[in-house]
């Protein structure tokens, strides 16, 4: 692009951003003192008539959804190369894609802003237009808005603006599209292929894997193959989850009926106090999974020991042994546990916890060591595990395991709110079956780590 310090009465300060067709210019509007947002057409883009016309489209979309809900177009214009541009209203709150890597927001404001966002979606709706490629980076956080705050606005944030119909289509066109579009782990199934017809519910999609993204901070994978949120935060209200899974159905017809529908709802989760999700186990922690509660009421540990540090413990089907430190054999849950906790088909399956304070177990501030072993035999347990993840705690990341009896995986978590740590294996055995079938967590505090020493003794018969 070459050298432009103005275009029109605008004066251009800095870029905002790029894309595969045009360059986001903050820019000074000096007949009216205020900062404005200069689009400009790319370059190499300049002859192709049809990605010209994609690009005047951009513009009267956004002036005909006519929203204070998205994103203003106030001018439109030709470079003296003959590029267009159009100018737009300036967010000055950056965009969602901005918050920190991995970041978790309070539930409350995560469901907020996604509930806006849809606000903004229904608009479109209503002007017969379906947005195709909704994500974090185009919607955009106002700070200040020259006027009142909304009161339906989020804290610190005055409105909350869709942008960037590059990819927009009008609802009657959208039934016959043939093209793919959007963005990875926000495009419904629809929308992943040629030839499928889309409508609104695709945005509904969209939208809700935004919001699952601010609840967890982690993008959601492959639809029909999404990680349940509740998993990744532990303390997500039931009805949370409920109602981000029904927007990412795969099967739109099981969505909720419009953009309108599911940002009522969210707006209802935030009015209602949003409780956590009681939990039924002492396993909170593991992001996972409520699987210590399954084994059975906590009683003090009375095996004997099978080394003068190391306390031998067994579930009640004998299945299951291990050597545990001896200063962490303070109570033993022993009965067994439910494999679907951890999203494996259900079941009732040996199973032990052993810890110093089992009952402080979901407490990562609290200074607790244990372990808790459970078998196995169906479903894909290293998925199950490589899905789990503790947002609270430094993720030193994963490694292949082996000794003489066990092959697998462990991941490891440090500096845990308490100072701890925890890993979390999924082992199969060392010779034989390939199938992975044992599932090992252990929490630990201190700087000597056991998880060698436990996994080393531990066997399961058939």
């Amino acid at each position: 692009m070459q050298s432009v310090e103005r275009i029109g009465r605008y004066r251009l300060e800095r870029r905002l951003g790029s894309g595969a067709f045009g360059t986001v210019w903050l820019a000074r509007d000096d007949g009216l003192e205020a900062p404005v947002a200069v689009k400009v057409l790319a370059d190499n883009w300049s002859h192709r008539m049809d990605v010209r016309e994609r690009f005047l489209s951009e513009a009267r979309m956004l002036r005909r959804a006519g929203s204070d809900r998205v994103v203003q177009v106030y001018d439109i214009g030709e470079l003296p190369d003959g590029r267009p541009y159009f100018v737009m209203e300036y967010a000055d709150g950056g965009t969602l894609a901005e918050l920190p890597a991995g970041a978790v927001l309070p539930v409350s404001e995560a469901l907020r802003l996604t509930a806006l966002a849809a606000r903004g979606a229904a608009a479109l709706h209503a002007a017969g237009i379906v947005h195709r490629d909704i994500k974090p980076s185009n919607i955009l956080l106002c700070a200040s808005a020259g006027g009142a705050r909304r009161p339906d606005a989020a804290d610190g944030v005055s409105r909350v603006l869709l942008a960037d119909l590059g990819l927009a289509k009008s609802l009657a066109q959208a039934s016959g599209l043939t093209q793919a579009a959007g963005s990875a782990g926000y495009r419904p199934p629809e929308q992943a292929e040629a030839g499928a017809g889309i409508d609104a519910r695709a945005d509904v999609y969209s939208l809700g894997a935004v919001g699952y993204h601010l609840v967890t901070g982690t993008v959601p994978g492959e639809p029909g193959r999404v990680v349940r949120p509740d998993r990744l935060r532990p303390d997500l209200p039931a009805a949370v989850r409920r109602a981000l899974m029904r927007a990412l159905a795969p099967d739109r017809r099981r969505r909720w009926p419009d953009a309108e529908s599911f940002a009522q709802e969210l707006e209802r989760l935030v009015a209602s106090g949003l409780r956590p999700r009681r939990r039924r186990t002492a396993l909170a922690l593991t992001g996972a999974v409520a699987v210590v509660a399954a084994v059975g009421v906590t009683v003090p540990l009375m095996h004997g020991t099978s080394s003068a540090a190391d306390v031998r413990v067994t579930d009640t089907t004998g299945r299951v042994v291990a050597d545990v430190p001896g200063g962490w054999a303070g109570q033993l849950r022993d009965s067994g546990w439910d494999p679907r906790s951890l999203g494996l088909p259900p079941g009732h399956e040996p199973g032990l916890a052993v810890a110093d304070r089992l009952t402080k177990w979901q407490d990562l501030g609290a200074d607790v060591n244990g372990v808790f072993v459970g078998l196995s035999e169906h479903g894909d347990l290293t998925a199950a595990v490589n899905a789990l993840t503790h947002p609270a705690c430094h993720y030193d990341g994963s490694n292949g395991y082996t000794n003489p009896h066990w092959r697998g995986r462990l991941r490891s978590w440090s500096g845990c709110p308490g100072g701890g740590a925890v890993t979390e294996a999924a082992l199969a055995p060392a010779h034989g079956s390939a199938q992975t079938r044992v599932y090992v967590q252990i929490r630990q505090n201190g700087r000597a780590s056991a998880t060698d020493r436990v996994l080393d003794s531990l066997r399961v018969s058939k």
